[in-house]
């Protein structure tokens, strides 16, 4: 298969694994790719040769760049001490008594062959912890970490790795020279960073003063940078090209110049690009990991040197070798005696768990370890090449797997994970303080409320000239209003809440199809007409039963869809008149059939059997509109001009955001919202806006 059809074969389950990951939230969407990523090679039909240089170039340079121009400025700065300790000092702890762990327990590798295997384990994968990390509730402070020293401890972990390796294929090895070319390789790389980011950026700058300000053309700029610095900085200057890009992204979030600050459509055309290059380069990483792992571990199953238990038993415990070094590591810290923590072990326990399950191991791991060459310069076989492959790729695997099972049951109700920046006394200190302060609005709380100030606004503004217009907007934001409220309630809330819902549909299901029945009693809608009334009410009476059923994958056939469709389809063509008849009956049967589902809910919530206090009122106010937009939309073609409709539709939009700023502004000036939250909604907002405005011109 060719790289291109490759390219879009993988693409294309980039997209399914997500949409499987909707269905099977359980498990995380960087397992699911691996997953599909090892059916690929399973299938003979990929042949992906993994090199370490083009690797680093087309997708950690740019995800690392985008880490460093997201990563909070406070967090950056605030656990600076732990980030270098767990980039720097934890790894080259890690390659040391890592490595020669490993040449104790697996005697046939050599002792520089073992410290390269621990230097290559070393860099985390924050890719796959964040992506655990969205259903374990994992504390930010512990993603921060990790995060953090991703962006460097992958720099540092290579360079460890280059340097095990030459001691390999050479035999000698000198700390002198290898300590002396990491500093500069390290200095070097973060100093050409910084310069090669405000190069760019000024660049951008006096193009845009000479009148060059398309934004297409300066999205483009943004995009190629991290590849051009990263080249430039390898193979000019012979740095660390990982370390430059990780500069050159954290020194963009410190300060664009002023011509890019202030084109907001740059900035949001620019982020937008940003976000879908990153969805795709995550989804490619993982991928491309699984397609590896088959070729990373056949030699040894099918091999007769080493049992598959016996190969699996190494890589496990050399798993826990370095789980137990970071982990022991961040123990040590926390309890070490300090003038505000003497000697306080309270939680330390769990918090190193934390730190040391988070650090799960991935994509460069793989990239570094198939980079060992098949054979020595003398020409012999490379020493024990497909043992160490396979324990490389065990040691993700179980990092992967003991992260998804063990998280979700250290990391609920966490506190804040104590760092080696940061004593016990000073966590809590922090968090005594952020008790004083005042609770505010979570980003969906906040939302809500605008939302439903929006459905309020569209309420006031309803005239009996643009009710259509009106109830289908309230509609749609009540759909966004249910929407977020769901992901606000916990599981139990959701499910009573839906119960509730269900419940009411049934009801008003129930009031259509008296309806239905008392047209066709009375003979104002023919037989015909009749049964497809009572096939709608059917399905909205599946449809409702689904609300508290558990999503599945699965596709369904509808055989009695499908012999409807197929009988509508080749039936004898009807005269004009017949149809005509057959329009008005289904209009009129559809009309009463919505009036009498909104006076069968207003009687079953002024019965006195039911309990008004169960009764949830948003969701009536919900069914009441979605029937009364029924009734708009069935008034006919006399009654509707599609052209003042949209001008209708446009003006009710615009108070409706109107309600949405001023929303916005109260809740900040009364304190419930923070200024960032508000920019997020401000943005929301504007974002609507220019939404509006496209339609306005596309009409």
């Amino acid at each position: 298969m060719h790289i291109i059809e490759i390219i879009i074969v993988l693409a294309l389950l980039i997209l399914l694994s997500n949409v499987i990951s909707h269905y099977l939230p359980a498990i995380p969407l960087s397992l699911i790719q691996i997953v599909l990523g090892l059916l690929t090679s399973l299938s003979g039909q990929f042949e992906i040769n993994l090199s370490q240089d083009w690797f680093l170039l087309i997708f950690i340079a740019p995800l690392l760049y985008t880490d460093g121009r997201r990563f909070p400025k406070g967090e950056l700065w605030r656990m600076r001490v732990p980030i270098l300790g767990n980039a720097i000092l934890l790894v080259f702890l890690t390659t040391i008594v890592g490595g020669y762990l490993i040449y104790q327990i697996v005697p046939k590798i050599p002792l520089a062959e073992a410290f390269a295997l621990a230097a290559i384990l070393s860099p985390t994968d924050p890719i796959a912890v964040q992506s655990i990390a969205k259903r374990t509730k994992l504390p930010d402070s512990v993603l921060h970490l990790v995060s953090g020293e991703s962006l460097i401890n992958d720099a540092s972990g290579l360079v460890a790795f280059r340097y095990a390796l030459s001691a390999v294929l050479t035999g000698t090895f000198s700390l002198a020279a290898a300590s002396g070319n990491f500093i500069y390789i390290g200095v070097i790389g973060i100093i050409l960073g910084v310069v090669l980011s405000r190069l760019l950026d000024l660049i951008q700058e006096l193009l845009l003063r000479n009148g060059v300000d398309d934004v297409v053309f300066h999205t483009a700029i943004q995009l190629v940078s991290p590849f051009l610095i990263y080249i430039l900085i390898e193979e000019v200057f012979h740095a660390s090209g990982v370390v430059g890009v990780v500069a050159a992204g954290v020194t963009t979030q410190f300060g664009k110049t002023r011509s890019v600050e202030y084109r907001p459509e740059l900035r949001v055309v620019s982020s937008t690009t940003w976000d879908v290059l990153n969805y795709l380069l995550n989804g490619f990483v993982f991928m491309l990991l699984g397609n590896v792992l088959p070729t990373a571990m056949r030699n040894i199953i099918e091999g007769d040197r080493f049992s598959t238990l016996q190969a699996v038993s190494y890589a496990f415990l050399t798993w826990i070798i370095i789980l137990a070094i970071r982990t022991i590591w961040s123990y040590v810290y926390q309890i070490f005696p300090s003038k505000k923590n003497k000697g306080k072990k309270k939680g330390a326990v769990r918090y190193a768990l934390l730190t040391g399950l988070s650090g799960v191991r991935g994509a460069v791991t793989m990239a570094g370890i198939l980079s060992l060459p098949l054979r020595m310069p003398s020409g012999a076989v490379f020493p024990e090449r497909d043992l160490v492959l396979f324990i490389a790729s065990g040691v993700v695997i179980f990092s992967l797997l003991a992260a998804v099972i063990t998280l979700p049951l250290v990391a609920p109700n966490a506190g804040p994970i104590v760092t080696r920046g940061s004593s016990i006394d000073e966590v809590q200190e922090d968090q005594e303080e952020k008790e004083e302060l005042p609770q505010y609005l979570t980003d969906n709380e906040a939302y809500l409320i605008i939302v439903q100030t929006a459905i309020s606004s569209l309420n006031e503004k309803r005239t009996p000239k643009n009710q259509r217009a009106a109830y289908e907007l309230m509609l749609d934001y009540q759909n966004l209003e249910r929407q977020i409220s769901m992901e606000i309630r916990d599981d139990d809330q959701v499910e009573k809440a839906l119960g509730q819902e269900a419940k009411l549909r049934q009801v008003a299901i129930a009031g259509e199809r008296v309806a239905i029945e008392r047209l066709y009693k009375n003979k104002q809608i023919s037989a015909t007409t009749y049964q497809d009334a009572l096939y709608k009410v059917e399905q909205e009476t599946n449809n409702t039963n689904r609300l508290t059923e558990r999503p599945k994958l699965s596709i369904v056939l509808d055989i009695r869809k499908a012999k409807r469709f197929f009988h509508r389809f080749f039936r004898l063509k009807r005269s004009a008149q017949e149809d005509a008849v057959l329009v008005k009956e289904a209009r009129l049967a559809d009309r009463e059939a919505a009036k009498a589902a909104i006076k069968a809910l207003s009687r079953y919530v002024s019965s006195e059997k039911v309990d008004n206090s169960k009764i949830n009122r948003n969701t009536i106010y919900h069914l009441v509109i979605m029937y009364r937009n029924r009734i708009e939309r069935l008034k006919g073609k006399s009654n509707f001009e599609f052209t003042e409709y949209q001008k209708q539709r446009s003006r009710l939009q615009i108070v409706a955001l109107g309600a949405q700023r001023a929303s916005v502004q109260s809740m900040l000036e009364t304190g419930r919202i923070t200024r960032k939250n508000a920019v997020k909604l401000r943005t929301y907002i504007n974002y609507s806006e220019n939404a509006l405005t496209l339609d306005v011109e596309g009409d």
